[in-house]
C-alpha cells in the first residue's frame, strides 16, 4: 500500500527559543509591546530590525499559545458544567 503524499498535514508547532517558551503571558506581552515600540521608533540598523522582528514574532506566538490554552480550559470548564454556571 502506498502513502498519498498529497494529503494535507497539520502545521508544525513553531519552535520557540527556550527563553521565550519560559515566559508567562504577561511577560511575553510586555516584551512584545517594547519590541513594537522600538520598531515603530525606527533608527535601528537593518540587522537589529530583523532581529527585533523575529523576536516579536516569537513573542506573539507565545502569547497566542497562552490564549489558546486559556480558551481550551474555559471550553472544558463550560462543557463540564462548571460550578456557578447557570443552566439555561
Amino acid at each position: 500500500m502506498t502513502q498519498n503524499t498529497n494529503e494535507p498535514t497539520a502545521p508544525a508547532e513553531p519552535t520557540l527559543p527556550a527563553d521565550v517558551q519560559a515566559l508567562s503571558y504577561e511577560q511575553a506581552r510586555a516584551e512584545l509591546v517594547e519590541v513594537v515600540q522600538r520598531l515603530e521608533a525606527g533608527g535601528t540598523a537593518l540587522e537589529e530590525s530583523l532581529a527585533l522582528w523575529e523576536r516579536g514574532e516569537a513573542l506573539a506566538t507565545r502569547c497566542e499559545q497562552w490564549l489558546d490554552g486559556a480558551r481550551q480550559r474555559l471550553d472544558a470548564a463550560r462543557a463540564a458544567g462548571a460550578p456557578g454556571e447557570d443552566a439555561r
